[in-house]
């Protein structure tokens, strides 16, 4: 299992009429290949800053990032990003919800139907596949929103405080059903949320690594 990402001394300022804001200061960490990494912070520490730096929406004022020792830019690595929000269309059924990155990528193909069939079987939306979002619950809303990203086969999956818009019981069912999603995908990720409680499920399955940042990190 060799690194698949580094963040190498990266700052980010927010600029306006008023100033400058210092949102990250000199972070360095690395992501091994089908690690889950948990950054744990409160609210404006710069988390959600960092994924978007890693995303390629932000470019960092000082420091470099790299994918498999590239330039993100010119990894030729994909990498989906789930939101705090799971931005699911009313007007769609939940299948075609599921669809919409494929559609928008010009990807959706008849094998596509057979992969989106499997998951939804897999992870307990099969009988709602012809559901319009307002009729899921807020965990299998969650659960669509994480197969729709999972669907564009991204290296590297960025999880932005998924779990925020639930309430604490569901949160607790959901946060287990997407580690166990994620590690039957086998898919290297990063999550950062200000509950702790949220990352400590991510204990079960991996080893605990320390990382240099000025972040609070846990794995």
């Amino acid at each position: 299992m060799g690194e698949l990402l580094r963040i190498d001394h990266v700052s980010y300022n927010y600029h306006s009429l008023e100033g400058e804001t210092p949102a990250l200061s000199d972070i360095s960490l690395y992501v091994n290949d089908g690690e889950f990494l948990a950054i744990v912070g409160p609210s404006g520490c710069g988390k959600s800053t960092l994924l978007s730096l890693i995303a390629g929406l932000l470019r960092p004022d000082t420091g470099d990032i790299y994918i498999n020792n590239k330039d993100i830019k010119s990894s030729g690595k994909n990498i989906g990003y789930m939101l705090q929000k799971d931005h699911l269309l009313e007007w769609r059924s939940t299948l075609r919800n599921l669809t919409l990155g494929l559609e928008i990528q010009h990807k959706l193909t008849e094998s596509s139907y057979v992969v989106i069939n499997d998951m939804l079987a897999t992870y307990g939306l099969i009988t709602f596949k012809n559901a319009r979002p307002s009729e899921l619950s807020g965990g299998m809303r969650q659960r669509a929103a994480l197969i729709r990203t999972l669907l564009l086969e991204p290296d590297i999956l960025l999880l932005d405080e998924p779990f925020s818009a639930l309430d604490y019981q569901t949160r607790i069912e959901v946060s287990d059903d997407i580690w166990g999603i994620i590690r039957k995908e086998k898919k290297t990720a990063i999550l950062i949320t200000h509950d702790i409680s949220e990352a400590i499920p991510t204990k079960m399955f991996l080893s605990y690594r320390n990382t240099s940042s000025s972040l609070p990190i846990s794995t």
